[in-house]
């Protein structure tokens, strides 16, 4: 399921001009690096990327995400988004790359 996650987020970052530059995720939240232009809003893409990819893995995989959301929200209301400007992009990506990626 993360790796269709990783899929429908590419999908809408493409939609916004954006990359996805990095991905990965835990059992309880994910990692995005994201390139987009100045003349998106962050908060727009982050709400097409959470409600999208919300629809598509209900529709998909209906069973087993029922079981794990929370008052009735696939994702949490809530997002970080923070500039990695000055710190170099090897390191973010690396950062990403050694979160705990669910096995099963």
């Amino acid at each position: 399921m993360l790796t269709r996650t990783e899929e429908i987020m590419r999908e809408v970052c493409g939609d916004f001009e954006a990359e996805l530059n990095q991905f990965n995720g835990e059992q309880d939240h994910v990692h995005l690096l994201v390139h987009y232009p100045p003349k998106v809003q962050l908060s727009k893409l982050v709400n097409s990327l959470k409600g999208v990819s919300s629809r598509r893995l209900r529709q998909e995989y209906s069973t087993h995400v029922r079981r794990h959301l929370r008052g009735g929200h696939f994702w949490s209301g809530s997002y970080y988004a923070g500039s990695c400007h000055g710190a170099p992009p090897t390191a973010v990506k690396q950062y990403i790359e050694n979160q705990q990626r669910p096995v099963a």
